[in-house]
């Protein structure tokens, strides 16, 4: 399966656990993060935004 092979990466600035609740049918949300989740590695970052820092420093 191309899915095993050919990396997908999604970017969020919405935390995980709200993934579910943005999506309406919550049989279609279950159904989409079975699948999204399923083997994911999961990396969240923690911290000030780069962009805010940046201004800060101007």
């Amino acid at each position: 399966m191309d899915y095993e092979i050919i990396p997908t990466f999604i970017a969020s600035q919405m935390p995980i656990q709200g993934w579910n609740d943005a999506i309406a049918d919550k049989t279609v949300a279950n159904a989409v993060m079975d699948r999204i989740v399923h083997q994911a590695i999961r990396i969240e970052l923690e911290g000030e935004s780069l962009r805010k820092t940046q201004v800060k420093k101007n």
